[in-house]
C-alpha cells in the first residue's frame, strides 16, 4: 500500500454500518512487537517503547503509539529515533517470542475460517463468508476477533470490514488502534475518494512524485482522470492497477497460506567486517537460528545459500545443493562456510545471511545414513538443544564460539546491532509496523 501511516483514524462506516456482502476482513495488530514485550513486561504500558536495532546501523522495527508522538516512525534509523525521542525504552528484538504470539494469533483467524491469508508476523486477510451461519455477520466475527485475540494474548488488533482487500486493508489502517471499521460496499467510492492518492497500493516515493506532478492529490482527483493521460506518466500497467483500484474494483480473491519456499536469517553488521573470524562467528549464529526455524516448522531443505552485502552496497549470493534435505545446525554451517571461503573477496562485508531453500516436510524424506557415521551425533545434539530453549528459553545453550566474555549477563541476541530486522521464513518475513 501507498503512504498508510498519513491517513487519518476516523472515517465513515463504523461498526455500525451496513456490512452485507462485506465478507473479506483484514486484521492488524497494533505496535506488535512492542505490544508483545509490553505483554512480558507491563511496566512498559503508557510508556515510549522503540524496539529495534540500537546499534548505529540500527533500524526501528515497531514504536508504541507513545513514541509516535514524538515522530519515531517504522524503518527509521534507531539514532534518529534516538534523537527525536531520547527518554523512550530501546529494546532489541527477540524474533522468537513474536513469531510464537503471531502462530497464536493465526490459530485463532484459522478457527473463524479456513481462508486465511498471511501477510506478514502481525496481519492476515480472512474470507468469512463460510463463517455467517455459525458466528454472525463479518462486523460481528470481526469484533469477535478481536476480543480473542486481547483475551488470549493481551494484545490488540484493528479490523478492517469490507468487500475487497484493498479497501479492507485500507479501513482497518483508519481505524488504529484497537479499532474497527466497516465500509460498506456501496459506500465504497465515498470512502475512498476523499482519500489522499499515496493510499493507493504501490504508489511509493517516485509514483507519487510523478502523480503530484498531473496535480493529483486525491483518489478521487485519479479516478477522474482519463487513463490514456495516466498511461503516459506511469505506464500501462501502473496505470491500469491504479485507475482500478480508484474506483474500487480489486478482483483478487483471499488465498490461504501457502507453504514457504525458503527460510533463513541475515545480519548487518554494527562496522563493516574484513575479519573472517567474525564472519565466521556471524555465519554460525545465523546457521543455527535457521536450522532451529527449520526443525521448529517441521521441514528440511536441499539447498544452503549464503548473501554476502558489501561496504558498496554490491551484493552476491552463492548456493550449493546437498545430497539429501537436512535441518542440521552443523551441515548447513559447513556448507555455508565452505561457500564463503570459496569467495575469497577482500573488499569489507556490510551483512551476511543464510538460507535454505527447497524445503519440504520433514515427514516425507527418509534419512539416508552415511558409511561410518556414528549412531549419536549431531541431530541428537539439535533436539538437546531444542529442548533446552524449549524449557529455559532462547539462548539458554548456545555455540562454544558463540560465547565471548561481552554476552554475560546480556540478553539473547542484544549485540547492538540491527539484528533481526530482515529475518524471517521465505516469502513472510516483513513486519507490516502500523
Amino acid at each position: 500500500m501507498g503512504r498508510s501511516q498519513s491517513l487519518p483514524r476516523v472515517g465513515p462506516g463504523g461498526g455500525d454500518a451496513d456490512d452485507t456482502g462485506c465478507t473479506i476482513l483484514h486484521v492488524d495488530m497494533d505496535a506488535f512487537f512492542v505490544s508483545v514485550e509490553v505483554q512480558r513486561d507491563p511496566s512498559l504500558r503508557g510508556r515510549p517503547v522503540v524496539v529495534g536495532g540500537t546499534g548505529p546501523r540500527g533500524v526501528v522495527s515497531s514504536a508504541s503509539y507513545e513514541a509516535r508522538a514524538f515522530g519515531v516512525r517504522s524503518a527509521m534509523p534507531t539514532a534518529r529515533a534516538r534523537r527525536l525521542c531520547p527518554q523512550a525504552v530501546y529494546i532489541q528484538p527477540e524474533h522468537g517470542r513474536y513469531g510464537e504470539v503471531s502462530a497464536a494469533v493465526m490459530e485463532i483467524f484459522r478457527s473463524v475460517t479456513p481462508l486465511v491469508e498471511p501477510l506478514s508476523l502481525d496481519e492476515a486477510f480472512l474470507d468469512v463468508a463460510g463463517a455467517r451461519r455459525l458466528l454472525g455477520s463479518p462486523a460481528r466475527i470481526g469484533q469477535l476477533i478481536r476480543e480473542r485475540v486481547h483475551a488470549e494474548q493481551q494484545i490488540t488488533c484493528s479490523v478492517g470490514v469490507a468487500s475487497t482487500k484493498f479497501v479492507a486493508k485500507l479501513a482497518s489502517t483508519r481505524c488504529k488502534p484497537d479499532g474497527l471499521l466497516v465500509v460498506p460496499a456501496d459506500g465504497a467510492l465515498e470512502f475512498l475518494h476523499p482519500l489522499p492518492v499515496g493510499a493507493l497500493w504501490g504508489v511509493g516515493d517516485r509514483t507519487g512524485e510523478q502523480l503530484d506532478r498531473l496535480g493529483l492529490k486525491t483518489v478521487g482527483d485519479l479516478a477522474q482522470l482519463p487513463v490514456g493521460v495516466l498511461r503516459r506518466s506511469v505506464g500501462e500497467a501502473q496505470a491500469a492497477h491504479l485507475h482500478a483500484l480508484a474506483w474500487a474494483r480489486d478482483p483478487r480473491s483471499v488465498v490461504p497460506d501457502t507453504a514457504d519456499k525458503s527460510i533463513g536469517a541475515e545480519e548487518t553488521f554494527d562496522v563493516d567486517q574484513t575479519d573472517k573470524d567474525t564472519i565466521n562467528r556471524e555465519l554460525l549464529r545465523l546457521s543455527e537460528k535457521t536450522a532451529a526455524r527449520l526443525r521448529t516448522s517441521g521441514q528440511v531443505g536441499r539447498t544452503v545459500v549464503i548473501k554476502i552485502r558489501f561496504a558498496d552496497f554490491s551484493t552476491v549470493n552463492r548456493s550449493r545443493t546437498l545430497q539429501s534435505p537436512t535441518d542440521g545446525t552443523q551441515e548447513i554451517y559447513d556448507t555455508a562456510r565452505r561457500l564463503y571461503v570459496g569467495l575469497s573477496a577482500a573488499m569489507p562485508i556490510r551483512l551476511v545471511g543464510v538460507r535454505v531453500e527447497g524445503i519440504g516436510p520433514a515427514t516425507s524424506v527418509a534419512r539416508q545414513p552415511t558409511l561410518g557415521e556414528p549412531d549419536h551425533g549431531w541431530t541428537e545434539a539439535d533436539r538437546a538443544v531444542d529442548a533446552a530453549i524449549a524449557r529455559f528459553g532462547s539462548g539458554a545453550v548456545r555455540p562454544a564460539a558463540l560465547v565471548r566474555p561481552v554476552d554475560r549477563g546480556e540478553r539473547t541476541g542484544q549485540k547492538g546491532s540491527n539484528q533481526g530486522q530482515r529475518e524471517g521464513n521465505g516469502k513472510r518475513d516483513r513486519v507490516s509496523e502500523q
